[in-house]
């Protein structure tokens, strides 16, 4: 009997201890289930749960960026989807988040999003200072897309004629002339499909960022990426300079610099199943897109794994207390 209940106690024991030591527990706010973007954070979410030890982590369904933001200002979840450019709106107290501003980190970025500016060939716009005046879409309407297109032009000095509507509306009025140009999200370094559709008949271009340009974004608008896009974004199309924003990994500022580290590495580590569940991944590499398109500070474990595998860390980039 002695030697049975000093068993039971041993074993209580052990679970006990095993259920006090086994799980942090982390949620993950993501986006609409439907999206393809909620089938990457299903995947992060079995990275963590197989590859980090002590770590049980589950997505949320979100509203995306905005909701994802607003719900780590409330300390409801630890980790989530965020867009870089809101992502800094959020952290420096701007725009949706003037006078409200949400402390968070950049833990990784996982696919950027160039802000392709298409034209008809036919439009007799070759640079961006041609667009004064000229009839042009700056993204579908509501979009962030959108919204950037629209401070990039003021900031740059420049005053289209702004025609507004759907993806489906654009696609048909640049096909029949009604419109000469407009913003569309790439995927990747390639042009999306609706540019692609529009190609399809009606010869198109894309327009650079000149270096005065870049530079003064860079200056000025410290929520974009100036990004590189190499020739072959389209059949025949050069390459070309424009801005972007990336879709990243933010975590609340007290996430423990152990378990983001542990994150980030297992994420860095494991890149199989994430480009399985978002084929926009593949080839993609992530530290470097992280570097170069984040916006708000690393959280400290980020930074120390990007160290570790001989980055530099931009100052902007730098972990704050």
């Amino acid at each position: 009997m002695k030697t049975l209940l000093t068993a039971m106690v041993a074993s209580a024991a052990m679970l006990a201890a095993a259920t006090s030591h086994a799980d942090e527990r982390l949620l993950i706010g993501s986006t609409s289930s439907s999206s393809s973007h909620y089938s990457y954070f299903v995947a992060v979410n079995q990275i963590i749960n197989n590859q980090v030890e002590g770590i049980s982590s589950s997505v949320a369904e979100t509203g995306a960026t905005v909701d994802n933001l607003r719900r780590l200002g409330r300390n409801q979840i630890d980790m989530g989807l965020v867009t870089t450019n809101t992502g800094y709106h959020a952290y420096a107290g701007e725009e949706d988040f003037e006078g409200r501003p949400v402390d968070n980190r950049l833990l990784w970025v996982y696919t950027v999003a160039p802000q392709n500016t298409v034209m008809r060939q036919d439009a007799g716009v070759e640079t961006f200072a041609d667009l004064n005046g000229v009839r042009f879409n700056p993204g579908i309407t509501g979009s962030a897309t959108e919204k950037t297109t629209e401070a990039v032009m003021r900031t740059l000095g420049i005053e289209p004629d702004y025609v507004r509507g759907s993806t489906t509306d654009m696609v048909d009025a640049m096909k029949d002339g009604r419109v000469m140009g407009s913003v569309k999200s790439g995927v990747g370094e390639r042009l999306d499909g609706s540019s692609m559709d529009i190609a399809t008949f009606t010869p198109i271009s894309v327009l650079s960022l000149d270096q005065e340009q870049a530079d003064a974004l860079r200056n000025e608008m410290p929520d974009v990426a100036i990004v590189d896009v190499p020739e072959g974004a389209a059949e025949g199309i050069p390459a070309y300079t424009t801005w972007a924003f990336g879709v990243a990994v933010h975590a609340h500022p007290d996430m423990d610099e152990e378990t983001a580290y542990q994150i980030v590495k297992a994420v860095m580590e494991n890149p199989e199943p994430q480009v399985n569940a978002f084929a926009a991944m593949q080839d993609a590499d992530m530290a470097k897109m992280t570097l170069e398109v984040g916006t708000v500070p690393l959280h400290a474990g980020a930074a120390r794994y990007f160290e570790e595998q001989g980055h530099d860390i931009p100052d902007t980039l730098q972990p704050v207390q």
